[in-house]
């Protein structure tokens, strides 16, 4: 019998926007905070309007540990950690957001 591999226990309902929730929907991708309850940090989830392609992400290092998370080359989020590893493009989690209306 084989086990699973590991699964972050990602808690989707507890999901933080960065975006003020007074703001008005803007087209275009949104960085989002999605707390780990299983390890020490946070993870990024970069949303992005249903029917468009996925963007590209990418990490730009600014200062010391303090990167850029961008897609399409628009800044979504910025990460400032004091320990642990560098922030990885296969760390970002791509979540479709479905339009209604």
């Amino acid at each position: 019998m084989t086990s699973a591999p590991h699964q972050p226990n990602y808690k989707w309902s507890q999901a933080k926007s960065l975006m003020p929730r007074t703001a008005q929907y803007e087209k275009g991708p949104q960085g989002a905070l999605i707390p780990d309850t299983d390890e020490s940090c946070d993870h990024i989830a970069v949303v992005y309007d249903e029917g468009e392609n996925p963007p590209e992400i990418t990490i730009k290092h600014v200062s010391g540990t303090v990167h850029t998370v961008l897609a399409d080359g628009i800044a979504v989020a910025i990460i400032a950690k004091t320990s642990g590893k560098v922030p990885n493009v296969s760390d970002v989690v791509l979540v479709e957001r479905r339009i209604h209306g």
